[in-house]
């Protein structure tokens, strides 16, 4: 958190500069080009509407929901106290 010296609206910056950042990974991690239609992990039909709705999907959802939940959340610690910074 900005204080002492900081300028107004500095704490307002950083959360701006954390959402922007979320923003642009998820962006990153999502799937672009040619959609398989089978699963390229467990070998399923990937349903034509997954197909339709997200272009360049890979995975049923099954075995998406299962790579998302064992992805580590990693990011910039923008905060200032000791608290924080310890995690």
């Amino acid at each position: 958190m900005a204080g002492g010296w900081a300028r107004d609206g500095a704490v307002q910056d950083q959360i701006d500069d954390t959402v922007t950042d979320a923003v642009s990974a998820a962006r990153a991690r999502m799937p672009s080009g040619e959609s398989e239609q089978w699963c390229v992990e467990c070998g399923e039909e990937i349903p034509e509407k997954r197909r339709a709705a997200l272009p360049g999907v890979k995975r049923c959802v099954a075995c998406q929901s299962g790579k998302d939940a064992s992805q580590r959340q990693a990011g910039i610690n923008r905060r200032g106290s000791k608290d924080s910074q310890l995690r």
